[in-house]
Parts: C-alpha cells; sequence; structure tokens
C-alpha cells in the first residue's frame, strides 16, 4: 500500500516570527490541527540566520513581540539577537508548539484542488495537504551577493554578514566590508577594535539617528512582570513615538527635522570634515532605510579604518580594485543586504497560474495579506507591508488575527473556501499607488529598494500603522468570494462573502 498525505487544516511555511506568531493564535483559539513547514532544521527564521557581531534589532523591544505574548524580560532597550532568538524558544515553549513543527521540511511547490478543497503541498520531506495555508516567510531571507566582477578569484575568507563565519578570526587581520547598511553599522563598531586595517566601502552614506541603547533594570523588569499594563502602557508611548517619525519621514518636507538632527548628531561625533562629507547623504531622509545606531561613526573615526567612496571597479586574489588601485585585504565581508520579499512561494492557484509567475511583473495582494486566484491562501507580511519607521511585528500581528477572522467566516458559512475578488485587489493597489504621491520615497532623490522599475512600490507601506491595522480590523464580506463543495454549491444561493 502506498502512504497515506497527511492532511491538516492549516499549513503554515516558515518559523519566523510570523509563522510563529500565526501558530500561537491558532492555540489561543483553541485549533490544533496545524502545521508548520521550515525548510531548516531549527526555528528562528532572519534570527536564527543573522549571527554577526553586534546583531540586535533597531525597535525599542517592546515593540517586538506580539501583544498576545508580552515579553517583561527584555534586558536591553534594543534586544541583541540571542535575546530575541530566546524570546521566540520561549514561543514555542510557552505554547506547545514543537508538536506541529516539521523542520526540514522545505516547500518545493504546491497546487490548489479545487475539486477537493485543499493545498497539495509538496516538501522536502513528502506531501502535506492542507485547507488553509499561510505563508509566514518573511521579507528577509535570503543574502545577496553584490555582483563584483572577479569576486569568486578572491584567495581569502570571504562571507556574507548574514551567514557569517564564526570560525574565522578577525584579529590582526586587514578587513574589507562592502555596503554600509544596517547590518554593517552594528557589526562594523564590533569588529573594529580586533583587526589589523579596515575598509569600509561605502556607495552611498545613510542618514542616522542615534538609538540610546541602556539596559532595562531588574526593578524595571520586576514591575513589568507583576503589572503588565505598565508594559502595555510604555509599549503605546513608544508606538506613537514611532508613528510621529514615520510622518516626518513621509515628504521631503518634513523630512528636513530629521536631516537637521543627524547633521547635528554627525558633527558633534565626527570632528573630521573631510570624513563628515563623506557620510552626509544627498538625498531626503526617509528615502532610504535610516541607520538607528550609537557606535557607527566613532568607529568610522578609528585610526585603523578607512571609509572608501571610490567605486569598487572588481576583486582579485589580493583583494579589492578601484580604479587604479589595488586595497590589499586577506578577508571580505558582505554587507550587501538581502533578497526583499523574493517571490518564494512555489504555489499556484486556482488557474494554475504560479505566484512567481503571476507577480513577475508587479507584486499584488489586499493588505499583503490575501491574493485574488488563490483560494485559501494567506500571506504575512506580504506585499506593501514593510516599515522604515517602526515595528513589522505591529503589521503581522493585524494580518494574523484578519486571517483568524476569515477561518472563522468560512466555518460559519460552512463554505469550503474562500477567495478575495479581483476588484478589491485592483482597487487596493490603486490606493496605494496614490497614496505614494507626494512622498519622499518618490520625491527623495535616491534609487531604494522600496521601490520597483516603475516607479511603484511593492514592499512599502505608504501610511501610518494605524491605517494599516484599521483596513485588516473587521473583514469585508463584500471582497471575497465562498466556495462550496460541488454538491452543496448547487444548493446555495450565490452570496457574496
Amino acid at each position: 500500500m502506498g502512504s497515506v498525505t497527511p492532511v491538516v487544516k492549516v499549513a503554515i511555511i516558515g518559523a519566523g516570527f510570523a509563522g510563529l506568531g500565526m501558530a500561537v493564535r491558532l492555540k489561543q483559539e483553541g485549533e490544533h490541527d496545524f502545521v508548520v513547514l521550515e525548510r531548516s532544521e531549527m526555528f528562528g527564521g532572519t534570527w536564527r540566520d543573522n549571527s554577526y557581531p553586534g546583531c540586535a534589532v533597531d525597535v525599542e523591544s517592546h515593540l517586538y513581540c506580539f501583544s498576545f505574548a508580552a515579553n517583561p524580560e527584555w534586558t536591553q532597550l534594543y534586544s541583541p539577537q540571542q535575546e530575541i532568538w530566546d524570546y521566540q524558544r520561549r514561543l514555542v515553549d510557552d505554547h506547545d508548539l514543537a508538536p506541529h513543527l516539521r523542520l526540514g521540511h522545505e516547500v518545493l511547490g504546491g497546487d490548489w484542488d479545487d475539486d477537493a478543497g485543499l493545498w497539495h503541498i509538496v516538501t522536502s520531506a513528502g506531501p502535506v495537504d492542507a485547507r488553509f495555508l499561510v505563508s509566514g516567510m518573511g521579507p528577509l531571507t535570503n543574502p545577496i551577493p553584490p555582483k563584483i566582477p572577479g569576486l569568486e578569484s578572491f584567495a581569502g575568507t570571504c562571507f556574507h554578514s548574514a551567514r557569517w563565519d564564526h570560525s574565522h578570526d578577525l584579529t590582526g587581520k586587514r578587513v574589507a566590508v562592502i555596503g554600509t547598511g544596517s547590518s554593517a553599522a552594528q557589526f562594523v563598531p564590533e569588529i573594529a577594535p580586533r583587526v589589523d586595517q579596515l575598509l569600509v566601502f561605502q556607495r552611498t552614506p545613510a542618514w542616522l539617528l542615534p538609538r540610546m541603547n541602556r539596559r532595562i533594570t531588574g526593578l524595571e523588569r520586576s514591575a513589568y512582570r507583576r503589572f503588565p499594563r505598565l508594559q502595555r502602557a510604555v509599549r503605546a508611548k513608544q508606538m506613537i513615538r514611532h508613528e510621529l517619525l514615520g510622518l516626518l519621514l513621509r515628504t521631503p518636507r518634513r523630512a528636513k527635522v530629521i536631516e537637521a538632527v543627524s547633521r547635528l548628531h554627525l558633527k558633534r561625533q565626527v570632528s573630521d570634515p573631510v570624513l563628515r562629507d563623506k557620510l552626509t547623504p544627498s538625498y531626503r531622509a526617509g528615502c532610504k532605510r535610516l541607520i538607528i545606531a550609537d557606535d557607527w561613526y566613532p568607529a568610522l573615526t578609528r585610526p585603523n579604518v578607512d571609509v572608501v567612496t571610490e567605486t569598487i571597479t572588481g576583486v582579485v586574489p589580493e583583494g579589492v580594485t578601484t580604479y587604479g588601485k589595488v586595497h590589499a585585504v586577506d578577508t571580505l565581508i558582505l554587507g550587501t543586504g538581502v533578497e526583499i520579499m523574493p517571490v518564494a512561494d512555489p504555489l499556484r492557484g486556482r488557474d494554475g497560474v504560479s505566484l512567481a509567475d503571476r507577480w513577475a511583473e508587479h507584486r499584488e495582494a489586499f493588505h499583503g495579506t490575501t491574493v485574488a486566484g488563490y483560494p485559501n491562501y494567506f500571506m504575512l507580511v506580504g506585499p506593501n507591508t514593510a516599515t522604515g519607521h517602526t515595528s513589522v511585528l505591529l503589521y503581522a500581528e493585524a494580518q494574523i488575527d484578519y486571517v483568524l477572522q476569515c477561518l472563522r467566516h468560512v466555518e460559519r458559512h460552512g463554505a469550503r473556501a474562500i477567495e478575495l475578488r479581483h476588484e478589491r485587489q485592483h482597487a487596493f493597489s490603486e490606493m496605494i499607488r496614490a497614496k505614494l504621491q507626494g512622498t519622499v520615497w518618490l520625491l527623495g532623490g535616491c534609487d531604494s529598494w522600496y521601490l520597483n522599475e516603475r516607479g511603484g512600490t511593492s514592499v512599502l507601506w505608504p501610511g501610518t500603522t494605524w491605517e494599516f491595522a484599521s483596513g485588516l480590523k473587521r473583514l469585508d464580506p463584500s471582497g471575497y468570494e465562498l466556495h462550496w463543495a460541488p454538491a452543496a454549491e448547487s444548493a446555495q444561493q450565490p452570496i457574496v462573502a
């Protein structure tokens, strides 16, 4: 006899923050018929993969946990990687998620079966069938190596910051770092005191705001454990402050306030006018992602650190080349970022078209959560959910609650499937385009991963967090169609979900 494909009510793709959050809420709602399909042998997502020195969250810790699973044990205002991963471990332990985790189950494909009302999912460890499919794969997954001629010829040690080589001792080494984004701003200050020479290759400087990190005292943590409302109040205060920051970053005129603060901070920390000029952006603040750091500028002023702004022309066995010059190094660290919202769901919907093909030119989804043509399929932190000013978990949490509404709605009507209407998806996309007009992302004078080739975005949410959450607060049945089993379909009056 052949093996029987397991059937579950809900399959979740990915065991990072989004997938674990969805699993916790299912448990809290009394739903236990679900699995979490994770390609790696351990959960954690971004916070499992990124372990570079100094790795930490760049929004306050109280915003970087779920409100339905608050953590009173944060020891720093901006918690380091290990502490965040420990929080994820507690989610798994406290909510008994381990029996639901299917580690080493990379999703290789999936097809919607209209007749059966199931997703037939193919994983590296075998097939799984599910009534509902939730993608929690996350927007920041795969490292991007820079396209530099000769990179593969480098004779020394080379690795990406998102796959840090902890076996390689940097002490006394000549090191080159390519990239000056948020990751580099965290690991460069950590490695600079240990290396002999550090060359930081900068293509575009970033606007920076001070992090002002501090320890959270034992007394504070005790108060949060005893009085949860106090922690919620602190979280609310931080959320309001970040929303005000987001409003300042919305238009070129408002962004000048952030620029003034950033310039003053740069002047205080960098006395050398030549270096200060190198580190001053020529575009509007908010056009690219801000750096939040206390020690980035001081690290760049060290005598063994040099910021190189000449264009990289290639890599040779002995180092990095700019026009007419070879910069000899024995270690090359690529701080060049990761693929933003890859079309990683190899799924085919009602018409047999894969999500990758449908999104070849432009990614579209209603509030980054549901996609027309893909019944019983939901996304967490999908298109137009990225934010440059606050915690993405606030967005994921609103989506998780919306998914639960959809599941309850299907069950309440005795239906087999729920599907977003194309006109609702189109109207949402038009709203996004309208909200982008006049923003710093279009008028800020920079090239950014926020924007696509057509000058729009399938990455950013161009509004406030409250606007996003309110759009998902209550399921609007008019935007969806319900489907029943074939025998029941004819007995049902056509209704809008």
